[in-house]
């Protein structure tokens, strides 16, 4: 059954009890907040508004939709236009559409909004963003994701879809430096999402829109503000790309996240970005100044208590690893991951053998999201696929 199917024949969720809060209070909320507190009691991932069906949220990767009347168009602009600043509202009618970040009660629960038209409607998506920020430990990573926070200069690249925990594993990443290390970190964000609070470390965070004009005005002050950590929140377009770039040239040590698949194809999402002719110093620029890769993606978890847990892929940029980077041989950055495990490498497959033997996921899912299902299914066996000479 596929994924869409299973959306639509999970049961409608019944949401009739009041929030679990006293009414008095309730009553004072803005009156969206009631959907919002129904993903945050489910412990949804998402909310979903759309005129003409009735709210939904993400549950385990699924869409389950509320036992609620489908919602019209002026249900949304009472919900929703209420709630937005004058410089939001004009974002909105001007450009279609605006994210931004939305806090319940006093930072008891914050989401990640994206309001927007479709087909002169409106609908919303908003991400549920954790309170706490977990370690590694329970996001169940692999353990040589803390190498990666000891590098003191250099750029780190969260790579995934939307929706796979990339903005989670460096809050975590992040956070983990802010406990050890006596450093002053900044973030660049549009919106902000987790909110960390200053440990060994201190830390500012921008939103673009609130505390700073736009990514090329904060991203130019960032280098003057004394940081030793810069987030970026996403590595969007040129822009953003060269001024990550440029900070961890200049002894910054750089995260930023960017949609990508796996490893390998982030350096060509990277590419992407710029004009053929750019290729090659955008190649010797990444050789230069990448330490690492790490891809991810969200999978449904078997084990009790754990609804979804990510599977990795982390490339290491090794002396080889950066040869291939520099002279454009990116189909081999694979083999060179598959060689170098001890180095605190790994690969999709690889990694999925693990999590199914640690009974964090069955084999059918597995094979579902496998890059190569036929080698999976060797690797299930103990059959380990020797690299290639790749030099």
């Amino acid at each position: 059954m596929s994924s869409r199917e299973v959306a639509e024949a999970a049961p409608v969720l019944d949401i009739a009890e009041a929030p679990p809060r006293g009414a008095s209070e309730t009553r004072r909320e803005p009156e969206v907040n009631k959907l919002f507190r129904m993903v945050m009691k489910y412990e949804g991932s998402d909310l979903h508004l759309k005129v003409g069906q009735p709210p939904m949220m993400r549950l385990k990767g699924d869409i389950r939709r509320m036992e609620m009347r489908p919602l019209t168009q002026e249900d949304m602009e009472r919900l929703l236009l209420t709630q937005l600043s004058p410089k939001h509202r004009k974002i909105l009618d001007e450009e279609g559409g605006v994210d931004f970040s939305y806090v319940i009660g006093a930072d008891e629960c914050r989401f990640r909004v994206s309001l927007f038209r479709q087909r002169g409607r409106l609908s919303l998506v908003a991400r549920r963003v954790n309170n706490t920020i977990p370690n590694f430990e329970k996001l169940g990573l692999p353990a040589s994701i803390e190498k990666l926070c000891n590098y003191p200069e250099g750029l780190i690249i969260l790579a995934g879809v939307t929706g796979s925990g990339k903005s989670t594993t460096i809050a975590s990443m992040i956070d983990y430096i802010n406990e050890r290390e006596p450093l002053h970190i900044l973030t660049v964000e549009d919106p902000i999402e987790f909110t960390f609070t200053d440990k060994k470390s201190y830390i500012n965070q921008r939103e673009i829109g609130l505390d700073c004009l736009n990514w090329h005005k904060a991203l130019k002050d960032a280098v003057r503000q004394d940081p030793d950590v810069i987030l970026v929140g996403e590595l969007r377009d040129i822009e953003t790309f060269e001024a990550a770039v440029h900070a961890a040239e200049t002894g910054h040590l750089v995260f930023g996240t960017i949609h990508a698949a796996s490893a390998a194809t982030t350096i060509n999402r990277i590419l992407d970005l710029f004009p053929p002719e750019k290729h090659g110093a955008i190649r010797q620029a990444l050789a230069n100044n990448l330490k690492a890769v790490v891809a991810q993606k969200l999978l449904k978890s078997i084990k009790p208590g754990v609804s979804r847990t990510p599977t990795n892929e982390i490339m290491i940029v090794t002396p080889i690893v950066r040869k291939l980077i520099a002279e454009g041989e990116d189909s081999k950055l694979i083999d060179a991951i598959r060689m170098s495990y001890q180095e605190g490498m790994v690969d999709f497959t690889e990694n999925l053998r693990q999590l199914v033997d640690r009974g964090m996921i069955d084999k059918p899912t597995a094979l579902e999201v496998a890059p190569n299902p036929e080698q999976l299914k060797m690797a299930f066996k103990g059959i380990k696929f020797p690299a290639p000479g790749i030099l």
